[in-house]
C-alpha cells in the first residue's frame, strides 16, 4: 500500500497554528461530569472490532501537526472525549463510542433511552456502562430522535422485539419515522452507503494523515444496523407524554436535519433535547453521501420555535451528538446563533441566486461573517458552507445553473479524452499540472487532472499527482467530511477501491412494509431483460392481512406493484412474506420460492419478473472510470 505524503509548504503555511478566537469553555463542557470511561475502549462486534477508543489517542495527547487544519484539530480534540457524563440529576449521556450520542433518563421503574446509536455492540457497551455505575435498571422506553441510522441502528443493544411486543418496552418517534427510515437506507442505500465511506472515512487508517475526526463524532462503529418499529407516533408539536413518570413535551421539525425529527423538552426539570437540529458544528443542508436536501428555512424556524416554547423555561440543553450545555442564557444565545446561521445560509444564497448567480459563483462569493465564523458550533466541520449553498440553490432552482452549455454535458470519459487531446496529450497535461501543484494551486490540478484520470485511468504519473493534490485538499480542509473525502479519493488513486461485495441490508428489509419492499425490488430489474412481454401476477402474502393481496405488473420494462388484486393475471401466487424477503436478500431462489409457495397459473411468470434482479455491490469505483 502507497504511504500518505507529507504536508507541503503550502500546506504548512495554510496549517500554521493560530489563535481561533473560539470559546475556550468547550473542552470544559466536554469533559464535565465524566463518571467513568469504558474499561479498555474496545467493542467487540460480529464482524470484529466494531469500536477502538485508543485509535484516537494521537488527538489526545498530541499537539496539532501541519497535515490538519488547526480549527479542526480543536474539533477532533472535543469529540476524542469519550465515556459515561453526568448531564443533569437523573440525565447521563455515553458519548466517544459512536459518532452520536446515546442519553439515559431515569424514570420511575428503569431506564428511558434516547437514541441507541448505530450499532448493537455500541449501544450494549454504553448500557453496560451505565448499569455498572449507575445502578441496573431495565429498558423501559426507547426514543428515536429522527430517522438516520446512527440513532436508531443500535437498538437491539438495549432491548429486544420480544420485549417491545410484550408491552415491557415502548418505543417512541416521530411521525413518519418508519417509512423515512427505511426509504433513505434502501431506495437509493447501495449508493449511499459507497459514497458514506467518503464522508466518514472509515476505511483511512487513523493518525494525522489519515482519519482524524468525522465533525460530528469522532467516527462510526462498525457493524450490522437492526431496526424495532415505533409503539408510539409523535403527531403534533406539543404532544405531551407522560413516559415512566417523566413529562415530555414533543416538537415536530420535519424535512429539517430529517426527513422525520423532533425535538423534546422536559418541563419538570428545564431540559431542552435539540435531537440533531443543534449540535456544535454547521450541519450539512445535503451531506455528501447524498440524502434529500434539507429545507434551510425551514430549520431556522423550527429552532426559532423551540426558543419560543421552551426557551424561558430551559437550563440544560443536550443533543445527538457533541457535548451539553448549561444556563439559561448561554443555551438561549447558542440556539439563536444556529437559527441566524441556516437563516443567514438560506437568504444570502437566494438574494445572489436572484441576482443571476449561479450555485458555483455563490459558493464562492459568500463567506462566513465573523458573528459564525468565531463560534466552534457554527462552523462547518460536518456540514460546509461551499457545500450548503450548493444545497439550497438545488433546492430552488435544481441542479442546472440555467446556462445551456449545461444541460446535456458529456460524461467524463468523454470530456476527460477531449482535454487530454487539448492540452497536447497526458504527459503534456501532467507537466503543467505539477507547475500547479509546486505553486500550491490544488484545487485547478485536481480540476485538469480528472480529466486525464477519466480518458487514461492507467497513467500512472497523472494518478499520482491527482492523488498527491488531493491529499493537500485534504490536509487543508477545516470541514472533516471534505477531508475524508479527499483523503479517501487520494488513498484509492494510489491503492484501489475497496473489495466489491454484496451490499444487502437484511435488518431493513425485515422492517420494511410490503410496498417498500417491492418498490426496492423494482429498482434491482434491469429493463433489457424484461422488454417485448407483458405480465401480471396476483401476490397475496398469507401473514400481512392488512397489506395482503398486490398486482405486479411488468409492462414497457417497468415493474408496478399496486395494492389488491386487479384485473386477470397470468400467475396467483401465495406465500408468507419472509419468502418475499429472502428473494430480495438472495438467500431464496426464484425456484425456491415457487417450490415453497401456492402457484396457479403460469410459472414462467414469475420467473420473468423476479428471475434477472440485479444484485448491488459495494466498492463501485468513484475516482476513476
Amino acid at each position: 500500500m502507497t504511504t500518505p505524503k507529507p504536508a507541503t509548504v503550502h500546506t504548512q503555511q495554510a496549517n500554521a497554528p493560530r489563535d481561533l478566537g473560539m470559546d475556550d469553555r468547550d473542552i470544559d463542557r466536554a469533559r464535565q461530569g465524566l463518571i467513568a470511561q469504558h474499561p479498555t475502549g474496545v467493542l467487540e462486534g460480529p464482524l470484529g472490532v466494531a469500536w477502538d477508543a485508543s485509535r484516537h489517542d494521537y488527538v489526545v495527547d498530541g499537539a496539532q501537526p501541519d497535515t490538519v487544519h488547526p480549527s479542526l484539530w480543536r474539533q477532533a480534540k472535543l469529540n476524542a472525549e469519550h465515556g459515561l457524563f453526568s448531564v443533569s440529576d437523573k440525565v447521563w449521556q455515553v458519548r466517544g463510542y459512536d459518532i452520536s450520542n446515546i442519553t439515559f433518563i431515569e424514570g420511575q421503574t428503569g431506564w428511558i433511552v434516547i437514541d441507541p446509536l448505530t450499532v448493537e455492540p455500541a449501544a450494549r457497551a454504553a448500557l453496560e456502562l451505565a448499569n455498572t455505575h449507575l445502578g441496573e435498571r431495565p429498558v423501559v422506553a426507547v426514543i428515536y430522535t429522527h430517522s438516520h441510522t446512527d440513532h436508531f441502528g443500535g437498538v437491539l443493544g438495549v432491548t429486544s422485539q420480544e420485549e417491545v411486543d410484550a408491552g415491557r418496552c415502548r418505543v417512541i418517534a416521530p411521525e413518519g419515522f418508519l417509512y423515512e427510515a427505511i426509504a433513505e437506507n434502501v431506495i437509493a442505500g447501495f449508493a449511499m452507503g459507497r459514497r458514506a465511506a467518503y464522508q466518514f472515512g472509515p476505511l483511512l487508517p487513523p493518525g494525522p494523515t489519515g482519519h482524524v475526526d468525522c465533525g460530528l463524532g469522532k467516527g462510526l462503529a462498525i457493524a450490522a444496523p437492526s431496526l424495532i418499529a415505533p409503539t408510539e407516533e409523535i403527531t403534533f408539536t406539543g404532544e405531551e407524554l407522560n413516559i415512566d413518570g417523566v413529562r415530555v413535551v414533543f416538537q415536530l421539525t420535519p424535512e429539517a436535519e430529517a426527513p422525520a425529527e423532533m425535538n423534546f423538552f422536559f418541563p419538570d426539570f428545564g431540559w431542552l433535547c435539540m435531537a440533531e437540529n443543534c449540535t456544535h458544528t454547521m450541519h450539512n443542508l445535503v451531506p455528501i453521501r447524498g440524502a434529500l436536501v434539507r429545507d434551510a428555512l425551514a430549520w431556522s424556524k423550527y429552532i426559532d420555535e423551540a426558543i419560543s416554547l421552551f426557551g424561558d423555561e430551559t437550563e440544560v440543553f443536550f443533543a445527538s451528538h457533541h457535548w451539553p450545555r448549561w444556563g439559561h442564557d448561554d443555551i438561549v444565545d447558542y440556539l439563536r446563533k444556529q437559527r441566524d446561521m441556516y437563516r443567514w445560509i438560506h437568504d444570502q444564497t437566494m438574494r445572489l441566486a436572484n441576482h443571476g448567480y449561479t450555485a458555483l459563483e455563490i459558493a464562492e462569493e459568500l463567506e462566513l461573517p465573523e458573528e459564525f465564523s468565531s463560534q466552534g458550533h457554527t462552523t462547518g466541520y460536518y456540514g460546509h458552507l461551499v457545500h450548503n449553498v450548493k444545497a439550497v440553490y438545488q433546492r430552488y432552482l435544481s441542479w442546472y445553473d440555467g446556462n445551456p452549455a449545461n444541460l446535456w454535458r458529456l460524461p467524463p470519459t468523454e470530456v476527460g479524452s477531449r482535454y487530454v487531446a487539448l492540452a497536447g496529450g497526458a504527459d503534456a497535461m501532467v507537466a503543467a499540472a505539477q507547475k500547479s501543484f509546486d505553486e500550491g494551486d490544488y484545487r485547478w490540478v485536481v480540476e485538469m487532472l480528472n480529466h486525464l484520470v477519466f480518458a487514461e485511468p492507467d497513467h500512472a504519473a497523472g494518478r499520482e499527482l491527482q492523488a498527491d493534490a488531493l491529499e493537500q485538499l485534504g490536509y487543508q480542509s477545516e470541514s472533516a467530511t471534505f477531508r475524508n473525502a479527499y483523503l479517501t479519493g487520494a488513498q484509492e488513486l494510489r491503492n484501489g477501491a475497496p473489495p466489491r461485495r454484496e451490499a444487502m441490508r437484511r435488518g431493513f428489509l425485515d422492517a420494511m412494509t410490503v410496498s417498500q419492499l417491492l418498490d426496492t425490488i423494482a429498482v434491482r430489474l434491469p429493463s433489457d431483460l424484461v422488454g417485448g412481454r407483458h405480465v401480471t401476477i396476483h401476490l397475496t402474502i398469507s401473514d400481512r392481512p392488512t397489506e395482503a393481496d398486490w398486482t405486479i405488473e411488468i409492462s414497457n420494462r417497468a415493474m408496478s406493484s399496486i395494492a389488491g388484486l386487479r384485473g386477470s393475471s397470468d400467475l396467483a401466487l401465495t406465500m408468507p412474506l419472509e419468502y418475499l424477503i429472502a428473494l430480495a436478500a438472495n438467500e431464496m431462489t426464484v425456484d425456491d420460492v415457487l417450490t415453497a409457495s401456492r402457484c396457479e397459473g403460469d410459472p414462467t411468470a414469475f420467473e420473468f419478473a423476479f428471475g434477472h434482479l440485479e444484485l448491488f455491490y459495494s466498492g463501485f469505483a468513484i475516482v476513476e472510470p
